[in-house]
Parts: structure tokens; sequence; C-alpha cells
């Protein structure tokens, strides 16, 4: 599914929902918390979209600390998942 398509599921479910400027790729669904739904990212996508620009890991992780993850719109704004890495069973 492309962003365009993503974008148009959220639009059904809420029209204020806030979006994060390019990170289209790491945009994998919302979230519901009590009445409020927001859009949510894998947070380890987003670091992948920058350190593919050119980041280092240092400054990327920076990035999404001070500018993307601790960026609060209101209520409406987008959630940023960490996923356990699961044990590689042998």
């Amino acid at each position: 599914m492309n962003f365009e398509e993503k974008k148009e599921i959220l639009k059904t479910v809420d029209e204020e929902m806030l979006l994060a400027d390019g990170f289209e790729d790491a945009l994998i669904g919302f979230i519901q918390i009590a009445d409020n739904t927001v859009a949510l990212y894998d947070r380890e996508k987003c670091k992948q979209i920058l350190l593919d620009k050119g980041m280092t890991d240092y400054k990327a992780e920076e990035y999404i600390a001070f500018n993307v993850t601790s960026f609060y719109r209101g209520e409406k704004t987008p959630a940023f998942a960490y996923f356990f890495e699961e044990e590689k069973k042998n």
C-alpha cells in the first residue's frame, strides 16, 4: 500500500490526524488511546530514512529525539513505536 492510500484511510478514521513530514515510508498504521486516534510510525524506519539521507547514526538519533518524537502538537500528535527484537531460534 502506498502513502496516498494510507493517507486516505487515515482521513476516513479522523480528518484531523497529524502526520510526520518526511517519514511517509515509516507510517505503519494508527492507534487508539481512549477516544483519541493518532498515526503510528515505526521509529526504526524513521531512523533508517535519516541514515539513507546521509546522517550518521548519532545525528539521526539526536534528530529523532529532539525534532520528531519530542515534538508535541496536541492530542493528534503521531506516535512512534519501538519494537522488541525477537530472539532467533536455531
